[in-house]
């Protein structure tokens, strides 16, 4: 590159000024073009072939009385002689000359005449033929109506000098132009908005989704504001908050906005396990903008930009507030010791003393464990209405669950059947293979076993009982739903609630103690059964079903208080008869 002070340059412009005016080609408008324009801007846009070589003749009888330095005049001749300036110069002409334009707007009317003239052809003419099927080919028919669209339009380019002026006119803008915007609302409307204090100005921390600033879309996060209706605003976020619900009708303000892209609203659905109270909550930033939600509640998931409160909304209606984020829930739930195997204060009942156990729990080992245990969202997706694989029936020993199983299956049997189970005891003179149990012995059993085919299996005066996986898609195969009657304790509940199953787990509970006893007595007068059960077996069974709830209450899709066996088994009937009628909520991972 040639280096030159500025002196030189000025020297150089007027020998060059003064080659183009002592020459032929120095008209009016050249004239006018030159003194309007400095040298290197010349150079830059101007530098046609033509001038160029008039120029370098005109610079060869340059008299000395211009005051010229030889150097000087190498140096010009240098750049006017350079082959990337005559490239440039070469390439500038080009653009200039040609234009681009359609020859018509209007193609796919010649090619409608085209084929009325081919008509008559294409009979006696194979090429005829061939050209009238490739004029009639509907890719070739939708690119000349691309065509046509685009050169019924202009799409001429700013003149250079007009884009110079925008673009200076641009950069005099200052970097954070101030906006003015008005919005209207109702007094005690809230604007659907979070705000933070950064850097002592009031900044919009989060913009609520639904809300009055979302509808309008006014203002967006990462705007600062500054005054309202003519009033500077202070560093308390609350006050300002405040101030804004007692306004009502036209309200003006003044922000420095932050140009942030508004992301698209995220289609995520969940499944809480827990419930939330925001009013009760003293880490979210405000109490008001909260969303409550009860554990089993579809919520749809609007935004998680923050990583600790998410945006969301009920899928049934309802405003759109905040919740705390999967990654939160989880810090604070680590903290709170959870409360498994304790009997607690259950209808009447006074709690025991608990026998301590030594546990080796090895975290390298049981990452799985964890993965299962802490239960905070689970994502959800919308299907239709379809028949599911399994109808899990999960309860204590003693609260009706067999009831309902036999009486699902003798009224529906074309619809509902069940697993046999396996056992490695031997067989009773009136016993057949097959029919209430399938008996294979031990070793075969523990094979399996070691192999995971058992959905569930334990041990029971020293023989092995359990539920093979293959015997449920042999039911599933059949078009049926299969009735699993597990308990909880037993089951693999991550294995069972996957794709492969698609279960309808529905817990049935034990009513309280009274209830109980009195069903209880009412079976043992009827003659239903023999079995009489003590006190304490009754107590056990309370306490044993609100254990298992505690436990495994999220993996529920329905609870059922069996305090009246025929009001439970309606429940049921009408639950599962639901499933085949009406859209359904289930894991995502069963439909991705």
């Amino acid at each position: 590159m040639f280096h030159c002070s500025h002196r030189k340059i000025q020297t150089l412009s007027g020998i060059f000024f003064y080659s183009v005016e002592n020459s032929s080609w120095s008209d009016a408008r050249g004239l006018q073009w030159l003194h309007c324009r400095t040298f290197d801007w010349c150079v830059a846009d101007f530098f046609l072939l033509s001038a160029m070589e008039q120029v370098l003749d005109n610079l060869r009888d340059l008299p000395p009385s211009t005051g010229t330095k030889d150097i000087d005049l190498i140096f010009l001749r240098g750049i006017m002689e350079s082959p990337i300036v005559r490239s440039l110069a070469k390439a500038h002409e080009r653009l200039e000359d040609v234009k681009l334009e359609a020859v018509r707007d209007n193609n796919l009317q010649l090619v409608s005449e085209i084929l009325t003239d081919l008509s008559g052809l294409t009979v006696r003419d194979d090429s005829a033929a061939e050209l009238s099927s490739i004029l009639k080919e509907p890719h070739f028919q939708s690119l000349l109506e691309a065509h046509d669209q685009v050169a019924s339009k202009t799409y001429e380019v700013p003149h250079s000098e007009a884009n110079h002026n925008s673009m200076a006119n641009q950069t005099l803008l200052p970097a954070e132009a101030v906006r003015m915007i008005s919005i209207q609302k109702k007094a005690g409307e809230p604007l659907g908005v979070t705000l933070r204090v950064e850097n002592g100005d009031l900044v919009i921390a989060r913009v609520l989704h639904g809300g009055l600033i979302e509808r309008q879309g006014m203002l967006h996060v990462g705007d600062v504001i500054k005054e309202v209706n003519g009033r500077e605003v202070g560093e308390e976020p609350l006050e300002l908050q405040q101030a804004l619900r007692d306004c009502s009708g036209s309200i003006t303000l003044k922000i420095l906005p932050s140009y942030r892209d508004t992301p698209p609203p995220a289609q995520i659905y969940v499944k809480p396990h827990f419930n939330y109270n925001p009013l009760t909550d003293h880490l979210i930033p405000c109490k008001e903008a909260g969303l409550a939600f009860s554990k089993g509640d579809v919520l749809h998931i609007v935004n998680r930009e923050d990583p600790n409160w998410w945006q969301a909304c009920a899928v049934v209606g309802g405003a759109t507030g905040l919740i705390p984020s999967q990654f939160l829930e989880e810090k604070r739930k680590a903290f709170v010791r959870r409360d498994l195997d304790g009997t607690g204060i259950l209808c009447g009942t006074i709690p025991g003393k608990k026998k301590k156990k030594k546990l080796m729990y090895l975290t390298a080992k049981n990452a799985e464990f964890d993965r299962h245990e802490l239960q905070i969202y689970e994502e959800m997706a919308k299907v239709p209405p379809f028949q599911r694989k399994t109808l899990v029936l999960i309860g204590a020993q003693g609260v009706g669950r067999r009831s309902l199983k036999n009486r699902l299956i003798v009224l529906n049997p074309l619809r509902f059947g069940t697993t046999v189970p396996f056992t490695s005891r031997r067989p009773r003179d009136d016993e057949k293979d097959g029919q209430s149990y399938c008996f294979v012995t031990r070793a075969d059993m523990e094979m399996d076993i070691k192999a995971s085919r058992y959905l569930e299996h334990g041990e029971y005066d020293a023989n092995l009982y359990g539920t093979k996986i293959d015997s449920i898609h042999e039911v599933v195969n059949t078009g049926r739903t299969c009735i699993l009657d597990v308990n909880p304790q037993m089951i693999y509940f991550h294995v069972l609630k996957t794709s492969e199953f698609m279960p309808f787990v529905v817990f049935i509970a034990a009513p309280e103690l009274d209830i109980l006893r009195a069903m209880h007595k009412a079976v043992v007068d009827a003659g239903i059964t023999t079995k009489l059960l003590t006190e304490t077996d009754l107590k056990k069974t309370v306490d044993e079903s609100a254990r298992i709830q505690r436990a495994y209450s999220h993996y529920f899709d329905l609870t059922i208080v069996n305090d009246n066996l025929d009001k439970a088994f309606e429940k049921l009937q009408a639950a599962v008869d639901q499933l085949n009628s009406e859209p359904q909520w289930v894991p995502v991972n069963w439909v991705y």
